[in-house]
């Protein structure tokens, strides 16, 4: 379902006199329906970056980004708007969304953008902000009001609420209590059970090793280890 091969990316070092720096080459991994690979390395070894190239908000400088069969090296904007839409989820760290939009509104997003009727998509979108301990309450609130721990449950109620083929996940537990940890690591293995390819970086390695099925260390694809 995810299939990465040789990529590499490079950056423009416009403050050094347009230096172009390569920072990743030979980059290759698979992820198989109903499977989870983490991704491991010291931080600044390129996780985020990698993730960012399967997305598509950052371009490919060489090789190619396949997710259900869509090249993400090649597929235009139109095209990654569409495997967004229906068959690639992302949870990032950080919540990002419009301000004074309704919790529940943020949450069953994804779901009306797909067409599923409006009492369907929000009673969906409340049996995941109830599983992740949002009280009733704050949901005609906007989550930009939020604390930091609520934000991220808000987050991955909005990543989950949608049974994508395909899922990143960025720090899925971080700023998380105990109990909501637990909550967390149950809807990844739903996913994985449901038949969700999910790639994700988790540095808490009881959670890694709960969920992940293999690691990628992509310090391996650092310039001068895929040349040696």
């Amino acid at each position: 379902m995810i299939d990465v091969e040789d990529v590499a990316k490079d950056f423009t070092l416009h403050n050094q006199g347009g230096t172009v720096l390569r920072v990743m080459e030979g980059a290759r991994l698979s992820v198989g329906p109903g499977e989870c690979v983490g991704l491991v390395g010291a931080s600044g070894a390129g996780k985020s970056t990698l993730m960012r190239m399967i997305w598509g908000n950052y371009r490919i400088d060489a090789g190619s980004v396949r997710v259900g069969g869509v090249d993400l090296a090649t597929a235009v904007p139109r095209d990654i708007i569409a495997l967004r839409r229906a068959t690639l989820g992302y949870v990032s760290q950080f919540l990002r969304v419009v301000p004074r939009v309704p919790t529940i509104d943020v949450v069953a997003e994804p779901l009306l953008t797909l067409g599923v009727p409006d009492d369907e998509a929000r009673d969906r979108a409340a049996a995941l902000l109830t599983r992740l301990n949002i009280p009733e309450r704050l949901w005609p609130l906007s989550p930009t009001t939020f604390s930091g721990g609520e934000q991220q449950r808000v987050n991955i109620a909005r990543g989950f609420v949608h049974p994508w083929p395909a899922l990143l996940l960025d720090e899925p537990t971080a700023s998380l209590d105990a109990a909501n940890r637990e909550v967390v690591l149950s809807l990844i293995l739903d996913a994985k059970a449901a038949g969700a390819a999910i790639l994700g970086i988790f540095h808490d390695e009881d959670a890694r090793a709960r969920v992940c099925d293999r690691l990628v260390d992509v310090t391996s694809f650092a310039p001068e280890r895929a040349a040696a």
